[in-house]
């Protein structure tokens, strides 16, 4: 059974940072790459940054570059999204996905994350609220 498991939301002032974090199992690393999406309310499902889990390849959103980094650890098999510099308008919740590789490695190849309906397989988000 695959699982994602986001961790690490929270309420932070602005100019603070956050680290999540997203467990995976279930999954083959050589086979999926994992994104970054949030939701504010009332807006649609908003890719931030991915990864490839088998060469780091790392695409970001121009709302997260210079400013988030994804990274993994594979031996904990857990995804980690480090948000610096943190914005009122950074507020959602934020949630880990599983996109196929082949699919990664043609966004990436385009600069871009591609919509969430490419993704297969989602957790369940965590909160984080920035306060101006």
């Amino acid at each position: 059974e695959v699982q994602l498991v986001e961790s690490g939301g929270g309420l932070v002032q602005a100019g603070g940072s956050l680290r999540l974090s997203c467990a995976v199992s279930g999954l083959a690393f050589d086979e999926y790459a994992i994104g970054w999406f949030r939701q504010a309310p009332g807006k649609g499902r908003e890719g931030v940054a991915c990864i490839g889990l088998s060469d780091g390849s790392a695409t970001y959103a121009y709302s997260a570059k210079g400013r988030f980094t994804i990274s993994i650890d594979n031996a904990a098999s857990t995804v980690f999204l480090q948000m610096n510099s943190l914005e009122s308008e950074d507020t959602a919740v934020y949630f880990c996905a599983a996109e196929k590789s082949v699919i990664h490695s043609t966004a990436h190849a385009l600069g871009t994350i591609f919509p969430a309906n490419e993704y297969d397989f989602w957790g369940r988000g965590t909160q984080v609220t920035v306060s101006s």
